[in-house]
């Protein structure tokens, strides 16, 4: 064999496809393992009863609030409207398909039932899942703003304002969630509810508060990854683009931060699904996120297996998304 002649691959074993059918071995066995260990638990599995706490059918009962008589019953579409008079005022009750419990004419007491229909409700986990999205992703916007401003502060050339950044960054990053949680709510969130009482205005909910909390937290990490990000990116493009007469802003909105978005999209979706899990503590607040709403079906239901494996898949699920849809933005902006 001469230098010039090419070795040909020999096709043989193939590595990498052994060590993906070892992954998928180990996974199918962890699987069934678990499996075997709650086969091996005095507990009787109810699977089939977590739907309703997703969705249910209510029916719901509708009761007379006078006493009197019912003077009249009509059709409203496939709605019954029925009124119930006492001489001085009357009732008007709407009750959906014809499900009726009295004629015109009958004695009606207060409490008593005109009729009833169904009506399909959210569950108990669908109401805490809805909360967690709303309320994680309303603070990840104002965590991204909150964190881009402190990151430029951060780096300002201006004693005010950076020092001003920093105590924020450190004395956020300092304490833990749940104390600021709880100072939002019953410090900072009592102080403007009183003064908004005083002033006549109305009272802000408790989930702004949770929301603001969760939102100045991430702004301190997500100020640091964009002080750093921007720090990644060599002097000279800064000294670049001023050379092309561009302002020290003009330079940095359109030449450092797109370079320094692309380094930061890792991190920042870590903090990210580290900020949907930390919404899980608003429930000391009495928000109903997810992780109360959990608390609350358990506390009912006496199904603490499968609800609370219920809700860890829930927040893989969204934290999950989260990861992918980062991936995606990573994949466009270095296409």
């Amino acid at each position: 064999m001469t230098d010039m002649e090419t070795v040909e691959p020999q096709k043989g074993f193939n590595k990498n496809f052994f060590w993906k059918v070892v992954y998928v071995v180990l996974l199918v066995g962890t699987c069934l393992s678990f499996y075997w260990a709650t086969q091996q638990t005095d507990y009787i599995w109810r699977w089939n009863r977590l739907p309703r706490y997703f969705y249910y059918i209510e029916t719901v009962d509708v009761k007379a609030e006078i006493e009197g008589e019912v003077t009249s019953i009509s059709k409203k579409g496939d709605d019954s409207v029925v009124i119930v008079s006492d001489g001085a005022e009357s009732e008007y009750y709407t009750i959906p398909g014809s499900d009726l419990r009295v004629d015109i004419g009958d004695t009606i007491y207060m409490g008593d039932s005109l009729g009833e229909y169904e009506e399909g409700r959210c569950g108990l986990l669908l109401e805490g899942l809805l909360v967690t999205i709303e309320v994680s992703l309303v603070a990840i916007v104002f965590g991204i703003l909150l964190g881009l401003f402190t990151g430029l502060a951060r780096l300002s050339s201006n004693p005010c304002i950076k020092w001003t950044a920093i105590t924020y960054i450190e004395l956020i990053r300092g304490t833990p969630l749940l104390v600021q949680i709880m100072i939002w709510y019953f410090v900072i969130g009592t102080i403007i509810n009183n003064l908004s009482l005083k002033a006549g205005l109305p009272q802000i909910p408790e989930l702004w508060f949770g929301i603001a909390s969760l939102a100045i937290f991430a702004g301190a990490y997500v100020a640091e990854i964009v002080r750093a990000g921007i720090q990644s990116i060599h002097k000279g493009q800064m000294e670049a683009a001023r050379s092309l007469g561009m302002t020290k802003t003009t330079a940095m909105i359109k030449i450092i931060l797109p370079q320094a978005f692309k380094r930061i999209l890792p991190p920042l979706a870590g903090q990210f699904i580290s900020l949907i899990k930390d919404s899980s503590l608003l429930g000391v607040i009495a928000i109903r996120e997810m992780t109360k709403a959990t608390r609350e079906a358990v506390t009912t239901s006496l199904m603490p297996y499968e609800l609370w494996f219920l809700c860890g898949v829930m927040y893989l699920v969204l934290t999950f998304a989260l990861s992918m849809f980062v991936q995606y933005l990573e994949r466009r902006t270095t296409s």
